[in-house]
């Protein structure tokens, strides 16, 4: 399994909170720490978790250095901050059911394993009951099941368990190595690039003509776009990893200028949160080193759980400091016939009808037949990549 090197801290902006958290130990210290856990009860990690240790070990979620205790549960659900004070959105926890806790009874530590393999220990601090309904409704605005939020939290279990970790084996990972980097990595890669202004894109779909525009228009501002697709648990129905990076590398390789843009997987698991996830991505990508933060119409949203621009509005809460990262807001953005280019309601006159409009049905539509959308709403070569996945 990979172990990363943390370099000096480099990259245009501190990380939220100050201290970019690096909670991976090496030689001795890692031979103790796994000698160590070989004792201790053991809580196995599902997906979503191991992703969330992952990013907690190599300071994706700094400044947080473990899994949260009751104080910054509560104040995350409450006021969207961490018992200190600092905005934080989603919680971070580890769960267990009734028979977890009774392993894990009155000891100090634990072992977290990865299928089987031991990983960390997380030193207890204590463990809580979570409230399930208060979860749902702060973090997802909502306790219908049909949310896939709110159904992962229906199956985790119901106590939660907080404490600091000791990283010895970071997940192994063998899809999209080369475009895999820690914070500290992207922090090191923006300063031997020279940029000051980086802009951050979440995204967990292919990228079309209207995303392909915002960035463009985003990188008019700054120095470099770090396109930063969630490679973590997603929705069945979502288009896979794999396919979603092939679309990347041809859009990049024939669109975009080499020099500018840094694709980079985020090993995140998808929330959809909505407002919060938004928030949440945000505070993320500061600790990658982004200064700027693309809030497109419904970030993180499913279904029609969220209104088509909460997840904008959301930001009007906080002050810039409390942040720390400038969003950039954009609005639903289309093919205009009559101004023969991309556009937005902002700066285009003209109705539905001189503009090309498609569902996301009719597109899939369309891709399963093996029929490509027109060149003004997907690039060729994205459509038959996705032509050729979905079709098959």
């Amino acid at each position: 399994m990979r172990r990363y090197p943390l370099p000096a801290l480099a990259g245009p902006i501190p990380p939220h909170g100050g201290e970019l958290v690096d909670l991976v130990l090496t030689g001795a210290a890692a031979e103790r720490a796994l000698d160590e856990a070989r004792q201790l009860p053991k809580v196995a990690l599902g997906a979503r978790e191991a992703a969330d240790l992952e990013m907690l070990a190599t300071g994706a979620l700094s400044p947080l250095r473990g899994f949260m205790g009751e104080k910054d549960y509560r104040g995350v659900l409450d006021e969207m901050r961490l018992a200190d004070g600092l905005v934080w959105s989603i919680p971070i926890t580890l769960s267990v059911d009734d028979d977890g806790l009774k392993r894990i009874g009155r000891a100090d530590g634990v072992a977290l394993t990865i299928e089987g393999v031991p990983a960390a220990i997380l030193d207890v601090g204590e463990t809580f009951r979570r409230d399930r309904e208060a979860e749902a409704l702060a973090v997802f605005q909502t306790a219908d099941r049909a949310h896939p939020g709110v159904a992962a939290l229906d199956r985790a279990g119901d106590w939660a368990v907080g404490g600091g970790i000791r990283v010895f084996e970071l997940p192994a990972h063998a899809s999209f190595v080369e475009h895999r980097r820690t914070p500290a990595e992207t922090r090191v890669a923006f300063d031997e690039r020279g940029w000051r202004k980086v802009v951050g894109f979440q995204t967990r779909n292919p990228v079309h003509r209207a995303h392909e525009y915002i960035q463009k228009c985003a990188l008019e501002i700054v120095d470099g776009l770090l396109l930063h697709p969630l490679v973590g648990e997603t929705k069945e129905d979502d288009v896979p990893a794999d396919v979603r990076m092939r679309c990347y590398e041809v859009l990049l390789d024939a669109y975009y200028p080499k020099d500018r843009i840094l694709l980079s997987v985020f090993p995140a698991a998808m929330r959809y949160a909505g407002p919060k996830e938004a928030v949440f991505h945000a505070l993320v990508r500061k600790n990658y080193g982004c200064t700027h933060f693309i809030v497109g119409r419904d970030h993180a949203g499913v279904g029609d759980f969220y209104g088509t621009f909460d997840a904008q509005r959301i930001f009007e809460r906080f002050d810039a400091d409390d942040l720390g990262i400038v969003p950039l807001m954009f609005e639903h953005a289309f093919w205009c016939h009559r101004c023969e280019g991309m556009a937005t309601p902002k700066i285009c006159p003209h109705g539905d009808e001189d503009r090309l409009i498609l569902s996301g049905t009719k597109v899939r539509e369309m891709l399963r037949s093996g029929e490509r959308p027109p060149p003004e709403f997907s690039r060729p070569e994205v459509a038959d990549i996705l032509i050729e996945a979905m079709s098959g």
